[in-house]
């Protein structure tokens, strides 16, 4: 059986994509930052024998090593890592804006080092959640410098993950999933294009197939874009 594993699994895109997964008869490891939050508890009782959840703060060394402890008691392997944990923040301080380096940009490079025996042993595959935000050529917000910066030097972290694994046999998907009515500011937005589930649905797609021989950030309708 195909093994996953999401971070940011407890609510929007995330759980989204926990309950995708387990649809199409994936194991699932799910990321859990918010334990009081019950929606993966409900995906617990339907798939008893599929979801597995572990404690993860990604932006926390010690807490994705004990995640990767206790993810070892659950699998063998993974076949595709989903970094998909992010935090927003409407003040840029230098306090707000290390917080989410911490975990948009670092919290990637965490989780594919640490995680790297397990998915040696799988399909070697690779995906994190990015946005049109982190693109430089196309740069036009005027806001948000923290959560644009942090995307931005996300795409420069997976790209030199790239070229360090493919040769390995690695594989690579960069996703902009649109803008999504999310939870990212504490409450769900009623403001936005789509709704997680529709957005984790291409993304599922996307990461299940078979992609190019090349690093593309690719949206959400399956369009490319520069960064």
């Amino acid at each position: 059986m195909n093994t996953v594993m999401v971070t940011g699994a407890d609510r929007g895109v995330g759980a989204a994509l926990c309950g995708i997964f387990l649809e199409h008869g994936w194991t699932v490891i799910a990321g859990q930052y918010m334990p009081d939050w019950k929606q993966l508890a409900g995906m617990q009782e339907d798939y008893p024998e599929q979801l597995n959840t572990v404690k993860l703060d990604v932006g926390s060394t010690e807490s994705v090593k004990k995640a990767f402890e206790k993810t070892t008691q659950m699998t063998e392997k993974i076949d595709l890592l989903i970094n998909c944990a992010g935090i927003i923040s409407n003040a840029d301080t230098a306090e707000t804006i290390s917080k989410m380096f911490q975990v948009n940009t670092l919290g990637t490079l965490r989780m594919v080092e640490t995680f790297q025996p397990l998915l040696e042993k799988g399909q070697k595959k690779i995906a994190s959640i990015s946005s049109e935000a982190g693109s430089i050529s196309l740069s036009h917000r005027k806001d948000h410098f923290g959560y644009c910066m942090s995307k931005a030097a996300l795409n420069m972290t997976v790209k030199l993950l790239y070229n360090e694994l493919k040769p390995k046999g690695y594989r690579f998907y960069l996703y902009h999933p649109g803008w999504v009515k999310s939870y990212m500011l504490g409450e769900k937005s009623t403001t936005g294009d789509y709704e997680p589930e529709e957005t984790a649905l291409a993304a599922f797609e996307q990461f299940t197939a078979e992609n190019e021989d090349a690093l593309i950030l690719k949206d959400v309708q399956g369009h490319y874009w520069s960064f």
